[in-house]
């Protein structure tokens, strides 16, 4: 099974600039959509053979997140089931049948690390605990931005970005947390050295000299780890400013 992850900056804009082309010639069981910005309406999206959820934010293109299945779905779940933290659109679950597939976009902690506190006080300790109760039920991967970058290895400029938001200590240690509750980073489990990265700053030319951010993930339970086949990061596919990421399960 080929699970596709990507921050598209836009559905609509990435469909301008080819979305359906990639998605035929990936031709993945399922593609799990950040950043969409949109409803299902607005985004005209359709690819035949797949059923397409989204769930938008509150604020009109804001955030949102979609997703394309191919595979059978047993159900379609959107947020945590918390209201403080479900209005922006940011979580949205499949249950297929021997897995949960949770498609997530972590809020960013913002310039100024105006958003630190909620990120790593609330948010993350919130979608811990929502993986985890799925985990009672069927294994988890949770997929998406994780708007951190974990490891110096992960980042083309460790030094400095270390008090910028998505390489802060909290961030980094938070993400931490999420692997010591029970998930593989699935990129990391299989690729040992850097220079893969997820995201390009529009400045400066920096996905043309790969100065850039690993701050997508594929993380699955552990139990999930022998069915574990590939990972990948797709840089070469344009369209937005982050580029889309893959497993392949047995």
């Amino acid at each position: 099974m080929l699970l596709v992850s990507w921050n598209v900056n836009g559905i609509r804009s990435a469909r301008d600039k080819g979305l359906l082309g990639f998605m035929r010639a990936f031709d993945a069981d399922v593609y799990c959509f950040q950043e969409v910005r949109s409803t299902k309406e607005q985004a005209a999206v359709e690819l035949p053979g797949y059923e397409a959820h989204f769930y938008p934010a509150q604020k009109p293109g804001y955030s949102g997140t979609a997703i394309f299945s191919r595979a059978p779905l047993v159900r379609v779940t959107q947020g945590m089931g918390q209201e403080n933290h479900d209005r922006e659109g940011r979580v949205l679950t499949a249950e297929l049948d021997d897995f949960h597939l949770v498609n997530v976009y972590t809020p960013n902690s913002q310039r100024g690390l105006a958003r630190l506190g909620y990120r790593v006080r609330e948010w993350d300790p919130a979608f811990r605990v929502y993986l985890k109760k799925l985990e009672r039920k069927k294994p988890v991967v949770f997929c998406g931005d994780l708007n951190v970058a974990h490891e110096e290895i992960d980042i083309a400029n460790p030094r400095g970005n270390r008090k910028n938001a998505g390489f802060t200590d909290e961030e980094r240690a938070s993400f931490g947390e999420h692997l010591a509750a029970g998930f593989v980073d699935t990129f990391r489990e299989l690729v040992k050295e850097g220079g893969h990265y997820t995201w390009w700053s529009n400045f400066g030319r920096a996905r043309e000299k790969n100065v850039g951010w690993r701050i997508d993930y594929f993380c699955i339970s552990r139990s999930l780890r022998p069915r574990l086949m590939a990972a990948a990061i797709h840089s070469e596919i344009p369209g937005s400013d982050h580029c889309p990421i893959s497993i392949r399960l047995a």
